[in-house]
């Protein structure tokens, strides 16, 4: 079997949000009134297609690269998307190919990937991850709101103009749901806007002291991920774990924090750090090495279905991750507007776990049909 071809399918119309949504890792735009898709398909010589999100423009390297290339050889792919990532040099963004590629090998197989791979559970817990910055009455409405659809974890954002503020919401959370509920918090200090304002590493300390005495099970990205420094002498001064590396785009700047003790917690994502399925695996691999843990992050938004899909099934391999980030926030992020594109969407079951799908590859259909119906087909 060989690849053949790749397409890029954009939507053509977007998918138009309840309201405007503001996230706070992006503080200064203007609400977001719309999500829109692009997806890789990648076709083989017997009639297998892959899917993978799509994780950035097709060059001439990815396509020398796939272009009569075995689907099974993955892993040679990977490896050769992550020469020269050591020296920070990047050839593109190939995590959605690399997904796609597994997408093939399964439906080769006529097994989904993670059993492929090896399976350490078919079913994992899931945390909803909020996205926006709301007063401590509506932050608590809606961790209750959650609570009741089955959630058993939710993460909080933090990184309002004063600091007290985001505590005066965690604490209002803890008083309401008391010990029923994994409270985790992203302080989303690794954005890497100009304008963003940057906690110094006297208020990260400070927070983390506070944060720590409510019980919060993780504080993600306190500090930017470059000062493995700062990270490091925060993560020793706390019981509370400390999270993040979703923007890390290869396995040698996991290794630095796994050497420095910077993260308790290890973030990789399939898309933003461009890690795909193998990439994932080989930070989990090494974090069990050191007793850390691995809770890969989820891309939110349009990109989430095949993202989420190819992160459950390489999560569903690997024995140091307890949970999984799913983007959730009514009514923004929501099955309907992030998950619109698959036959059967990924949904969060009563007692807080997703079932990982049974499905060859990746585990998910794409509605094709309705695709184009809202999508462009080069």
């Amino acid at each position: 079997m060989k690849v053949t071809r790749i397409e890029v399918i954009r939507s053509k119309k977007p998918i138009i949000l309840p309201i405007g949504w503001k996230p706070a890792w992006w503080p200064d735009i203007k609400p977001v009134k719309s999500f829109s898709f692009s997806l890789f398909k990648v076709y083989t010589d017997e009639g297998i297609v892959g899917f993978g999100p799509y994780t950035g423009e097709l060059t001439q390297f990815a396509l020398s690269a796939l272009i009569g290339l075995d689907p099974f050889h993955v892993e040679w792919f990977w490896s050769m998307c992550m020469r020269g990532r050591e020296t920070c040099f990047n050839r593109g963004s190939y995590g959605g190919l690399e997904i796609a590629l597994w997408d093939i090998v399964g439906k080769a197989l006529g097994k989904p990937v993670y059993r492929i791979l090896g399976a350490f559970r078919d079913r994992i817990m899931a945390y909803a991850a909020t996205s926006r910055l709301l007063k401590p009455e509506q932050h608590v409405k809606q961790v209750l709101q959650l609570m009741d659809a089955g959630f058993k974890a939710v993460k909080l954002r933090l990184h309002r103009p004063k600091p007290e503020d985001d505590l005066k919401v965690v604490r209002a959370v803890k008083d309401a749901v008391g010990d029923d509920l994994t409270i985790l918090v992203d302080a989303n200090q690794n954005n890497q806007s100009i304008s963003y304002r940057y906690w110094s590493r006297r208020t990260a300390l400070k927070m983390a002291r506070e944060l720590d005495k409510l019980g919060v099970y993780f504080l993600e990205d306190p500090l930017p991920r470059r000062d493995v420094e700062g990270l490091s002498e925060l993560a020793a001064s706390v019981d509370m774990f400390i999270a993040g590396g979703e923007h890390s785009a290869n396995i040698y700047e996991f290794r630095e924090y796994l050497l420095r003790g910077a993260y308790d917690v290890l973030q990789p994502d399939v898309i933003l750090g461009d890690m795909g399925i193998t990439g994932i695996r080989k930070v989990a691999f090494v974090a069990d090495y050191f007793n850390r843990l691995v809770i890969p992050h989820v891309r939110s938004g349009s990109s989430l279905p095949l993202g989420f899909a190819a992160t459950l099934q390489a999560a569903a391999t690997i024995n140091n991750c307890p949970m999984i980030e799913y983007p959730y926030d009514p009514p923004v992020l929501t099955v309907e507007t992030q998950q619109g594109i698959l036959r059967e969407p990924l949904v969060v079951d009563r007692d807080g776990t997703v079932k990982v799908p049974e499905k060859p590859g990746i585990g998910v259909e794409v509605d094709e049909d309705k695709m184009r119906k809202v999508a462009e087909f080069p």
